[in-house]
């Protein structure tokens, strides 16, 4: 297996499209990451700064991944990377190996979480909820790391929040192409530093 040299991520909407367009009878590992305190340096040293940061972490990304990734730039300091054809445990492998290497570069750091289809769900959003969970325990585990999503699925937050809500939540992930799985993490972040649990 190759290694990918592509130089710049893609979309999120072209990655939603190419995982879709993935045989639903094969297995897919989807990841979400994002850097551990980006903003503290930006704010400390300016936008250029944390915009080399970030080119430095994508770089890293796009030339860790094996050739048939698909790499997506989120926004701001957010990637999603799905593996065709692998289970999470692969994925988790190569995402480790990049957070490696960016953590011995320097100076910042990522934590991601990884969920595989069929066990943790079969559409996009599904996949990436799941990941996201698995990102929660890598940052509550201490950041610097990436977890495996657990085995509950997102798809019970329908007994959490009623229609409405999901339905607005929606909408705002539309609009500001940020996923609804990345909102309920922020919600979940505020909440748990709100009462100390989250540094």
């Amino acid at each position: 297996m190759g290694f990918t040299h592509r130089t710049q991520a893609h979309s999120l909407e072209a990655f939603r499209t190419q995982v879709d367009a993935l045989d639903l009878d094969l297995p897919v590992a989807i990841g979400t990451i994002d850097v551990d305190d980006f903003g503290p340096l930006n704010d400390r040293e300016g936008h250029e700064a944390g915009d080399r940061v970030l080119a430095a972490i994508e770089r890293a990304l796009l030339q860790g991944m094996p050739d048939h990734a698909i790499v997506a730039h989120v926004k701001g300091d957010e990637w999603v990377v799905a593996l065709p054809d692998a289970l999470s445990e692969d994925l988790l492998i190569a995402l480790d190996g990049v957070r490696r290497a960016i953590a011995e570069a320097g100076p910042l750091k990522i934590t991601g979480g990884v969920a595989g289809r069929p066990q943790h769900g079969t559409g996009v959003d599904e996949l990436l909820a799941a990941a996201d969970t698995g990102m929660v325990r890598a940052k509550q585990a201490g950041r610097n790391r990436i977890a495996i999503a657990t085995e509950e699925r997102m798809v019970l937050k329908s007994n959490y929040y009623t229609r409405p809500a999901l339905h607005r939540l929606a909408k705002l992930a539309s609009r500001t192409g940020h996923t609804e799985a990345h909102y309920l993490r922020e919600a979940l972040d505020d909440l748990l530093v709100k009462h100390g649990e989250l540094r």
